[in-house]
């Protein structure tokens, strides 16, 4: 028996968006060092906690 399955659009692509986020952060992260790294997780995680 087949079922039938409807393709619908999707307001918000998580996977996409994730993907776009993490690649961002790549981006943001190349180059720095150890304390850089822990200083900008640092800023973005209150940047969260905020909202």
């Amino acid at each position: 028996m087949k079922t039938k399955t409807k393709n619908q659009e999707k307001d918000f692509d998580t996977v996409a968006t994730f993907r776009k986020i993490k690649e961002q952060i790549s981006v943001d992260l190349t180059g720095k060092s150890f304390e850089q790294i822990k200083e900008y997780l640092r800023v973005n995680s209150l940047k969260l906690k905020e909202k």
